[in-house]
């Protein structure tokens, strides 16, 4: 394939309006906004919210990380958040900070309400655990994993590398009431994997940016749409089109997969929340029925927001002493809503119907 489009033709955005407007992409972006909707509407009919992030969060952390060839399990993920374990393997801790940094950004955008480069310099330090920053150093190409050919050659000066994440965050920030959001995100998300301003974690922090863009712009209340599981069902056809864009300047093909990506994302998302306010309403109803003096509304939505549970959380949660909290997740078990497993020296409580909901 050769080497393609150095840096210097990278140009500044906004791109010409015609080429990211054509009938397709408003048809698509039409789509992909109405599923996004329906997602943002669902959230809300949850009696507590913080229910999805601890469980949708982490699986982004691994399925983006998961992009990367960085792989772990989803017992393994949740046992490093649960208990302090000794021996946690290199992959499980890039994905727990992988899910700091989410956190991170998610809390920085409400406290100020946009983003700024050194924000974004901050968010990509939590997730690689280092302080490199942006890219000084000359020499970072993209090659072909199984060629080894050159593919692309981002920005290699630095002060280059400034000046396009400059532009970058003038647009990330701009409300354009007369171009979708979701088209822009299409470009944004193109743009910054296209000036690679870091040494490691573009492609991570560049799909925490997308999160970060869809709450900023209201169209979804908190971090529960990923883009991470699609892409890893299409990724050839993702590096393919980026590829594309910077070879050729044409985006509607971009666009179409990542509006793509959201339509699909929204729906499976979408129908994984039914599956856990259904399973949220059998557990209620289950409780009452077989432990009534057990039932508390606070205690069922810790099961939900805490899916590897102990008896710590149920102190903090409820300010009950550690031996009724050790009870009633004994008496969860006995009834089979929980599963004990060891943990170190812990005993760890996990909602085995959610896991299998999160799994699939």
């Amino acid at each position: 394939m050769g080497q393609i489009a150095p840096y210097s033709q990278l140009a500044m955005l906004p791109p010409i309006r015609e080429k990211i407007e054509t009938i397709k992409i408003l048809r698509q972006a039409n789509m992909a906004a109405a599923a996004l909707a329906e997602l943002k509407g669902i959230a809300k009919t949850l009696p507590n919210q913080a229910m999805l992030i601890n469980a949708i969060v982490l699986q982004e952390a691994k399925g983006s990380s998961e992009i990367e060839n960085i792989l772990t399990t989803q017992d393994e993920l949740y046992k490093a958040l649960t208990v302090n374990l000794s021996g946690i393997s290199a992959a499980t801790k890039e994905v727990v900070n992988y899910r700091n940094a989410i956190i991170l950004g998610s809390s920085i955008l409400k406290k100020q309400g946009f983003i700024r480069v050194n924000d974004i310099v901050s968010i990509q330090q939590e997730l690689v655990n280092n302080t490199a920053g942006i890219r000084s150093t000359p020499g970072t190409v993209l090659k072909n994993d199984k060629t080894g050919e050159i593919v692309y050659t981002p920005p290699q000066d630095k002060h280059d590398i400034l000046d396009l994440l400059s532009n970058f965050i003038i647009q990330f920030n701009h409300n354009d009431q007369d171009l979708s959001p979701l088209i822009q995100l299409a470009v944004l998300h193109y743009q910054f994997e296209s000036i690679h301003p870091f040494y490691d974690g573009n492609g991570r922090t560049g799909r925490i940016l997308n999160i970060l863009y869809l709450i900023m712009n209201s169209l979804i209340d908190i971090p529960i749409l990923y883009l991470s599981s699609y892409i890893i069902e299409n990724k050839q056809d993702y590096y393919r089109l980026l590829n594309h864009t910077n070879k050729t300047g044409e985006w509607e093909d971009w666009i179409l997969y990542m509006l793509k990506a959201i339509e699909s994302t929204s729906m499976q998302t979408i129908d994984k929340i039914s599956r856990i306010l259904n399973l949220l309403e059998l557990t209620i109803q289950k409780v009452q029925i077989k432990a009534p003096k057990l039932y508390t509304k606070e205690l069922v939505e810790l099961l939900f927001e805490q899916p590897y549970s102990k008896i710590e959380f149920v102190v903090n949660q409820l300010h009950v002493e550690r031996k009724a909290a050790s009870r009633y997740l004994k008496e969860l078990e006995q009834i089979g809503i929980l599963q004990s497993q060891k943990a170190g020296r812990e005993t760890i409580y996990i909602n085995i119907g959610l896991i299998e909901i999160l799994k699939s």
